[in-house]
């Protein structure tokens, strides 16, 4: 009885290492549907933007939800990475290229189609070189593709209706430009991923609930914040490294400066 108890615990401990290890690509799978009902909802002669938009968001939640389980359980694998890498490739890279192109670029345009491709390549080469870079890093090399994308969409759910005026397409197609450029650029931004509860976990429990309160009841304005000033806190931080730089060789010069004449 001893020995067929035993039995029993390791394939129930073995069934429930099986069920750990698929629980992250089951996340990506949802991501891969939000992609594609993003799509879908963009697709024949009534499209539904906001739709589309939130089921972008709704991903971003998934992929980061995907990344955090596989690295609670220690079930991560290089399937996963390159299934999380081709699931973000179509929801954030392709999905919000489409959405935006019938959204708010100009119609029958070959620089807003450029536009919309441009922000998928350089999405797509973004995550490339994520996968070569993959490892614990403190801090993302250019903006993540789910930003990016969810930037696109924030815009979208935000303003909900096309874009009708030349002058609003126009800035469309350089803020395209601008995602497109941030992605592939070596802009550091922060990773959540190492995000703890510490000694003032009940600051960041609380800066959570207001979060979660405001997306609830102001969620246009509060999504559209927080995507511009994630997007824009790389550039932020990068002047800020830049000033800080050019400060002590301003201060030598003056110092120089200020030394008696002989």
């Amino acid at each position: 009885m001893n020995e067929q108890a035993v039995e029993e615990g390791a394939l129930r401990r073995r069934r429930l290492g099986r069920s750990v290890f698929i629980l992250p690509s089951l996340f990506t799978v949802g991501n891969i549907f939000c992609g594609y009902y993003a799509i879908w909802a963009m697709m024949g002669k009534n499209p539904n933007y906001v739709h589309a938009a939130r089921a972008i968001g709704i991903a971003i939640i998934l992929d980061s939800l995907d990344g955090y389980i596989a690295r609670l359980t220690n079930s991560t694998s290089g399937f996963g990475l390159q299934l999380d890498s081709l699931a973000d490739v179509i929801t954030f890279g392709i999905a919000p290229s489409i959405l935006v192109l019938k959204w708010g670029l100009p119609e029958d345009s070959r620089l807003a189609l450029v536009a919309a491709f441009t922000f998928t390549i350089c999405g797509a080469m973004r995550l490339a070189r994520f996968n070569v870079q993959a490892g614990n890093l403190k801090h993302f090399v250019g903006l993540p593709i789910p930003a990016g994308g969810g930037a696109i969409a924030a815009i979208v759910y935000f303003f909900e209706y096309r874009v009708e005026t030349p002058v609003g397409s126009n800035i469309m197609v350089a803020v395209v430009f601008f995602l497109a450029l941030l992605m592939i650029s070596t802009i550091r931004y922060s990773s959540l991923k190492h995000l703890a509860l510490g000694k003032k976990s009940h600051l960041v429990i609380l800066v959570i609930a207001l979060l979660v309160a405001l997306i609830v009841y102001f969620s246009k304005w509060t999504l559209l914040v927080l995507a511009a000033a994630y997007c824009l806190s790389g550039l932020f931080v990068r002047f800020y490294a830049f000033v800080r730089r050019k400060k002590p060789s301003e201060e030598i010069k003056l110092a120089d400066s200020a030394l008696p004449r002989s």
